[in-house]
């Protein structure tokens, strides 16, 4: 067959130049078609093997036209251009070749491999990626699983529009598979088949349609397992092209597969304990002591059978209600049981009585085990009615293990080539339920429930944000000897299997909760595999998951184990159940409904008493049907002096934040993303994580097909659009950090949450940080108790709305521990509120009779919001040039005053000095006798107002006067006295 695409260079005739060129044989030619011409014809010419060893080439003849081609099962014989069947033992695609060998990489195929970083600064790690390409592995090629994007190619011409298809097992979302093909301008195909989808079960298929010329196909695998945790490769078989010119031979059916007839289109595949070797007719049995997996080209030799090579069972109930242990070699049975130190299958135990029935069934005359009518419960054994004022508390409890429910099945999936076996991958042992013997110790043995849908209480449906539809609850145990893993994986709406949890190595017996969001047909996988290693071969039989117990609750058209206390509701036939309305709980005794009190929230599942209100955490209130505990960005602290009052309004949008670069072995660069909402909108969670790995093609604002999470604060890990070279950044493994707000306080430390002070820089005004407490309800295996979150709100009034976030120091992705997150957000907004202590009057000067008292903020100013300052105060005043005046015109007027007094009484004190002079003189003349009454008369001439100094009754210029008066030592006035004849005076 000529390769396709292949184009016929210029055709010479040679002619001989001596007696060595001979007539070329048949042997010694093929024949080929030139390249079409504008009018869509051509010429078959012959072409030698080796030019110039022999000469005489049959003539060109024309050929059939370039739209020509032949079925499937035919090929185009060259020598009279006709379509004749492929031959017993060939097949083929009639206008396309196929590849389905992958010992090697296909002529044609093209492997590359770089690295993701497409800036120069990254060149130097290029050199990781050499050996990060697709590698051929016998029936399949497989991708690389690190950070490099490993491409295969494929160039084709094809004479005609036809098709490329293929068939690819691509089970890890955190790997991105696309496929693509360009043409002959390097444009690439539709965009919306570009991506491929994850597989759901096994190989799917998958088909393009190809335009006539040249097409280069492209499969490119890029993983982002930026973690520890390695990805599971892309794996692609039996990649099959049309649309090429014509096929001038059939193909060979490959070892392992035959073809009985002619004109085959494909070959089949041999059955198990059969072979063929290449371009066989029909298989060859295997002798007796040898044995072949389906599709074999070879034979291998059984082992000695083991006691890896069988299991145990315990057989269905019979109509005596007795069971027994039984033995079953493992399938397919590879062993021999006739050679030298070959184990025989043990004898079957003897028949015991039958376990219980499960809770919530009730065994029948038969001894099989049947569900209890809606209204009645059980514990295994028979149905009892509900008692009055309660109800079933639907769901499902699995404990007795011995027969598999009929809502439950188990098969094994290869670890091989990924297909399904009709196998059974577990197996019922009375009390636990255990996997059994695989072909191979890389064999995936798989459990799978399935729950049509749920029907939670009407107060759950009612709560919009914590939405707990139900919960599964499983008890498991691993016994391992190497690397074994257990995965629980959750599928909902029958898309993919989403990994919840993974357990490597053993694990003593433990219970694990998953709480359902949404009420949907859903389906719970458990898959176990003993170890990665391809080896097919049984040495781990040994290493076994066993599960215990299975309990799911709320389930549609489930069953009771027990009957819970409900509200009542009168009617005229008596009364019956009804439910609460949201945020009501049950009161046994009377079975009415009461409000839960304010600020406290109800348990969903167990809302009996008032004791199932549980009261919310400080600086949270409760939502409208007690659901939820949320702050509504008020807080209020209260010290001694004054109350502060906080409003984070302005901080209620969410934000995002990312840690600094990380690079993982790769070199690959990535960041740690936080988004993160605060407070407000009635408890509703605003921040949003998504992993779009398998989805960048969906337009901006549209995840209806992501996986996304909802919380207070959320992680992601974004790997730049700069890095890619995607159009959008790549964003994968959301978790939830918080999904409950536990309480708001400036204590560090709330219900076991601590938010240590030393991972952020110290505050500086004295204002202790108002931290945010939160926890999250995921539950892992190294973070026992869930995660936490503590967000704390410093006050800084440099930094304006919305202020800055912060991670710690010395934990640059906002954990220390994987579990417990901080982070420090500063802004304005997270100052108190502005009150009266907060600022301080200045009154200015009194100018041109007005004075104003103007109002500041205290510095530093360390309050936003709240009140603002007062407008400023005028006030009419007296200017200092008025009093300066009043002030002069008093002080003259007192001057005056004070003058005209002086002489008044220096005039009066002159009278009256005489006036006792000329008593004293008297007295002195008549020898010191006391002039006689009349004496002091009023002498002719005298001023009668002298009388006035003895008055009885003063005037005001006798007060005054009397307090200018000498006094003697002994408290009495001095009075001078004259003589009448003008002696010296006399004191008396």
């Amino acid at each position: 067959m000529a390769e396709p695409g292949h184009r016929l260079s210029a055709f010479q005739v040679t002619q001989g130049t001596g007696p060595e060129l001979h007539a070329c044989k048949e042997s010694e030619y093929h024949y080929e078609y030139t390249a079409c011409d504008s009018t869509g014809s051509r010429w078959r010419v012959a072409v030698p093997h080796t030019p110039g060893l022999c000469t005489s080439l049959p003539d060109p003849v024309k050929g059939t036209e370039c739209s020509f081609s032949c079925n499937a099962g035919e090929f185009l014989d060259m020598k009279d251009q006709s379509c004749k069947p492929c031959a017993e033992g060939r097949y083929s695609l009639g206008t396309g070749i196929r590849f389905d060998e992958w010992d090697e990489l296909p002529h044609g195929f093209a492997s590359l491999s770089a690295n993701m970083e497409l800036d120069d600064s990254a060149a130097e790690s290029t050199g990781n990626c050499t050996s990060s390409k697709w590698v051929p592995q016998g029936d399949y090629i497989a991708s690389n699983t690190d950070e490099c994007t490993a491409t295969l190619m494929y160039a084709v011409n094809l004479k005609q529009s036809g098709t490329v298809n293929f068939e690819y097992y691509y089970p890890d979302s955190s790997i991105i598979f696309e496929f693509f093909v360009q043409n002959d301008q390097c444009q690439p195909n539709a965009d919306d088949s570009r991506w491929m989808k994850t597989t759901e079960k096994g190989w799917e298929f998958h088909s393009v349609e190809l335009n006539r010329g040249n097409n280069v196909l492209y499969w490119r695998t890029t993983a982002f397992s930026v973690w520890s945790r390695v990805s599971k490769p892309v794996l692609v078989r039996n990649i099959a092209i049309t649309g090429v010119a014509y096929t001038s031979e059939c193909f060979p059916c490959k070892p392992g597969t035959y073809a009985s007839k002619k004109g085959s289109s494909f070959c089949k595949l041999c059955p198990a304990n059969s072979y063929s070797n290449k371009g066989e007719t029909s298989c060859h049995q295997c002798d007796p002591d040898k044995y072949s997996e389906k599709g074999s080209s070879s034979c291998n030799v059984r082992p000695a059978c083991t006691d890896k090579d069988y299991f145990y069972t315990h057989t269905a109930c019979d109509a005596n209600g007795e069971t027994q242990l039984m033995y079953k070699w493992a399938k397919p049975k590879i062993c021999s049981e006739d050679l030298e130190g070959a184990v025989k299958l043990p004898a079957s135990g003897v028949k015991t009585s039958c376990p219980p029935c499960n809770p919530g069934f009730f065994k029948t005359s038969n001894s099989t085990c049947q569900p209890c009518p809606y209204g009645s419960y059980s514990n295994g054994s028979d149905c009892t009615h509900c008692p009055a004022g309660t109800e079933p508390a639907v769901g499902f409890e699995y404990k007795w293990w011995n027969t598999l429910p009929t809502n439950m099945e188990t098969t094994v999936l290869s670890g091989i080539n990924f297909e399904y076996k009709g196998m059974t991958g577990w197996e019922v042992a009375g009390d636990h339920i255990y996997t059994a013997a695989g072909a191979s110790d890389n064999d995936f043995m798989i459990l799978t429930l399935v729950v049509p849908g749920f029907r939670p209480p009407q107060s759950v449906m009612a709560d919009t944000e914590n939405k707990e539809v139900a919960r599964i609850t499983f008890v498991f145990e691993t016994l391992c000897s190497v690397n074994c893993e257990l995965y629980f994986m959750v599928g909902v709406n029958s898309r993919t299997n989403t990994p919840v949890e993974t357990w490597k190595g053993s694990k003593g017996k433990q219970s694990y909760t998953y709480i359902i969001e949404e009420n949907t047909t859903t389906s719970f996988t458990w898959a176990f595999q003993r170890t990665t290693f391809h080896e097919a071969s049984r040495k781990y039989t040994n290493d076994v998951a066993k599960i215990y117990s299975i309990n799911v609750t709320n389930v549609m058209n489930g069953v009771a184990s027990y009957c819970r206390p409900c509200a009542l509701e009168a009617s005229d036939v008596g009364s019956s159940c009804t439910s609460c309305p949201a945020g009501y709980y049950i009161e046994r005794d009377s079975g009415t409904c009461h409000s839960c009190p304010p600020n406290t929230i109800l348990k969903a599942h167990q809302p009996y008493g008032v004791q199932a209100c549980v009261p919310c955490g400080p600086g949270t209130k409760n939502n409208k049907i007690h659901s939820l505990c949320y702050n509504d960005c008020i807080f209020s602290r209260n010290t001694p002096t004054r109350t502060f009052n906080y409003n984070f309004s302005a901080l209620a949008n969410t934000v995002t934040l990312a840690g600094g670069p990380s690079f993982n072995s790769k070199g690959l660069k990535y960041f740690h993303h936080f988004t993160l909402s605060l407070c407000g909108n009635q408890g509703r969670k605003m921040s949003v994580c998504t992993d779009n790995v398998t989805d960048l093609r969906i337009p901006e604002g549209e995840s209806g097909f992501s996986k996304s999470i909802t919380a207070y604060v959320c992680q992601a890990v974004i790997i730049p659009p700069e890095v890619t070279g995607y159009k959008a950044g790549v964003s994968s493994q959301p978790v939830s950090l918080a999904d409950r707000l536990i309480g708001v306080t400036t204590d560090m430390t709330l219900d076991g949450i601590t938010s240590p002070a030393e991972l952020f820089h110290p505050e500086s005004l004295g204002i202790p940080d108002v931290i945010f407490f939160y926890r999250s309800n995921d539950v892992t295996q190294s973070c026992s108790s869930g995660r936490s979150t503590t967000i704390r709100v410093r006050c800084s009034p440099q930094k304006t709305v919305p202020g800055s976030l912060s991670l710690p120091g010395t934990c640059s992705d906002g954990t220390c521990d994987g579990c417990n997150f901080h982070f420090l957000w500063e802004s304005a907004a997270a100052c108190p509120l502005c009150s009266v202590a907060d600022y301080h009057a200045i009154v200015s000067s009194c100018v041109a009779g007005i004075q104003k008292t103007t109002y500041v903020w205290r510095e530093p100013k360390i309050c936003s919001g709240g009140i603002s300052l007062p407008e400023q105060r005028v006030t009419i005043c007296k200017t200092i040039d008025f009093w300066l005046k009043v002030g002069i015109s008093a002080g003259t007027c007192t001057a005056i005053l004070l003058t005209v007094l002086t002489c008044y009484f220096w005039k009066k004190n002159q009278k009256l000095e005489y006036k006792y002079s000329k008593l004293v003189m008297n007295a002195t003349l008549k020898d010191c006798d006391l002039p006689a009454a009349d004496s002091c008369a009023i002498m002719e001439g005298e001023d009668v107002e002298d009388d006035l100094i003895f008055t009885s009754k003063k005037s005001l210029f006798g007060k005054i006067k009397s307090f200018t008066s000498k006094r003697t030592p002994d408290g009495f006035d001095s009075v001078p006295l004259k003589t009448s004849s003008g002696g010296p005076d006399m004191d008396l």
